[in-house]
């Protein structure tokens, strides 16, 4: 049975840069597309982004099998530490991978991590 978990990363980014960026580049790796039908295939997953000058920090609420947690986290640092992600639109993105940690659901998040365990 899947279980919810946070991830938080943080990635430097210029200022006109999108930060929905690193999220897509998270959904490839986690989806291998950026549109498919649910459940996602690695983990079902939300990815929200805050801007604080030229930081961003993400938040990844996931669904998975706990034996599989490990490899999503892994999985999700890859992603970041790739850098760049092209959107469908063509739109570049590059950051630089900060960090990342393991982060347990704000309130708010785990109404969303029930329901993504659930899928």
């Amino acid at each position: 049975m899947r279980a919810p978990f946070v991830h938080e990363a943080t990635v430097g980014m210029a200022a006109d840069g999108d930060p929905r960026g690193p999220g897509g580049a998270i959904t490839l790796e986690l989806c291998g597309s950026w549109d498919h039908s649910p459940p996602c295939p690695v983990a079902a997953h939300h990815t929200r982004a805050e801007r604080a000058g030229g930081t961003v920090v993400l938040r990844v609420v996931f669904a998975t099998e706990p034996e599989d947690e490990a490899d999503v986290r892994r999985r999700i640092d890859q992603a970041l530490h790739s850098g760049t992600v092209t959107s469908p639109d063509g739109v570049v993105s590059h950051w630089e991978f900060h960090g990342s940690r393991i982060s347990v659901p704000t309130p708010a998040e785990a109404e969303h991590a029930r329901g993504l365990a659930g899928t």
